[in-house]
């Protein structure tokens, strides 16, 4: 019998992949990318082909863009391919709506 944890991604990155792109499969997708931390201080949105990113720390911002190939190519099991092409990763000043 498999683990669980070994069964569930390859499952949900099946159901998502078959989804309508929507902002909500995004962010579920981002989530699943980066992780539940690095998820918690961005905020995302898909523009075209470039996945806009905010977060308020300059270092997330270095991270994200320091290992955006990485990300790119985990998000293709939920988003599909070609569908992010890159990131835009900027600092969102506080109080600021995001994307506004």
């Amino acid at each position: 019998m498999l683990p669980a944890q070994s069964v569930i991604p390859g499952a949900l990155a099946t159901v998502l992949s078959k989804a309508p792109l929507t902002q909500e499969k995004v962010a579920l997708a981002w989530r699943l990318a980066v992780g539940i931390t690095l998820s918690r201080a961005t905020t995302v949105r898909l523009d075209g082909y470039i996945l806009r990113v905010q977060t308020t720390e300059s270092a997330w911002r270095r991270e994200i863009e320091k290992s955006a190939g990485i990300i790119c190519r985990r998000l293709i099991p939920f988003l599909g391919k070609n569908v992010v092409r890159s990131l835009d990763v900027v600092l969102k000043q506080t109080g600021a709506s995001p994307y506004a």
